[in-house]
């Protein structure tokens, strides 16, 4: 319901701004993101090995501008966004590899392309509130606002297609081979690359609140988002402006990556996928792909998959070209300062 009254209301945002504008500005961007979430194996606050791609469209100059200001300190934009997150605990990092990552036994993976609108309340700095923007050439802005995302994370678990026969093995000696661990002739191979298990179509995590035999349940692709803002902008003419940006997105949810709990005990995979064994020992591998992170109970010999109390995000830091159109002035909005 929450997700529902947010959407509403970012459209009905846009569509009564549309009636409004005399000029309206769009500006295209790309850049990298960063991940802020369960996986790791940076000792610090950022995971460098996080970098992923994004690219935006922005619309800016949504209110009204009836006293005919030369500059705007408060205005509203939307933005569409395509931003990709993701994290792989085998990849080496910072010249560590294999069992010097601190995750490796671990051995989650994912990739999330979340595609979301967003409205933002911008403030901007200018030095000279009475000069055109053209003139000053440059100014910083900041912004608040609320967003809806749909993504589905997916992980890279099978060398090809996906059967048992086809996972990774990961060995006590730090390697991914083709065979279980001790086959004779087992060869030592590489992740393939490819994101083909869609993780929210399985089950892989129990509920640590619930306890032990809770009902599992799959998770909604539909995320809300505080986006955070700040940047500088660059008037290259009257129409054209260059612009950096950094922007943060706090999410409400902890399970961009699908990880978020503790591991699903093989009771409750067994509850889930009855009468379909294969089925069952697909969950076992992909909510556990190394088989040394639980051992199918709630006991001392389980670790956390993840920390259900730390909700994931993003930040996004991009370079933007825009260009403001003129536009005939329409109807009266009743967004306008």
């Amino acid at each position: 319901m929450t997700r529902t009254f947010a959407l509403c209301s970012l459209l009905l945002l846009l569509v009564c701004s549309l009636h409004a504008q005399r000029t309206v500005e769009v500006g295209v961007s790309s850049g990298v993101t960063h991940y802020y979430g369960d996986l790791g194996n940076v000792d610090g606050p950022v995971q460098w090995n996080s970098m992923r791609p994004g690219m935006a469209i922005t619309v800016r100059d949504f209110l009204n501008n009836k006293k005919r200001y030369v500059t705007r300190a408060l205005n509203v934009e939307s933005r569409f966004s395509w931003l990709r997150i993701g994290y792989n605990e085998v990849e080496p990092v910072m010249g560590h590899q294999g069992l010097d990552l601190p995750h490796w036994k671990r051995g989650l993976n994912f990739r999330n392309d979340l595609f979301g609108v967003s409205t933002h309340l911008v403030l901007n700095a200018y030095r000279e509130p009475y000069q055109p923007l053209f003139k000053q050439k440059f100014f910083a802005y900041f912004y608040i606002g609320v967003g809806i995302f749909y993504g589905r994370p997916k992980a890279d678990l099978f060398h090809g297609a996906q059967r048992l026969s086809n996972a990774y093995h990961y060995w006590e000696d730090g390697t991914i081979r083709n065979a279980p661990e001790g086959t004779p002739e087992a060869q030592i191979i590489d992740q393939d690359g490819t994101y083909e298990t869609d993780l929210y179509s399985w089950v892989t995590e129990g509920s640590t609140a619930a306890g032990e035999g809770s009902t599992l349940e799959r998770t909604s692709p539909w995320h809300v988002a505080i986006p955070l803002g700040m940047g500088i902008r660059y008037m290259v003419t009257r129409k054209i402006s260059l612009g950096m940006e950094f922007s943060y997105l706090a999410f409400f949810t902890d399970k961009l990556d699908d990880v978020s709990d503790r591991y699903a005990t093989y009771d409750e995979l067994a509850e889930t996928y009855p009468d379909d064994l294969e089925r069952q020992l697909l969950a076992r591998y992909i909510s556990d792909p190394t088989g040394f992170g639980t051992d199918g109970t709630t006991g001392y010999r389980t670790s956390p998959r993840g920390n259900p109390e730390l909700p994931d995000a993003l930040s996004y830091l991009s370079l933007e070209i825009s260009y403001k159109f003129k536009r005939r002035p329409g109807r009266r909005s009743f967004v306008s300062l």
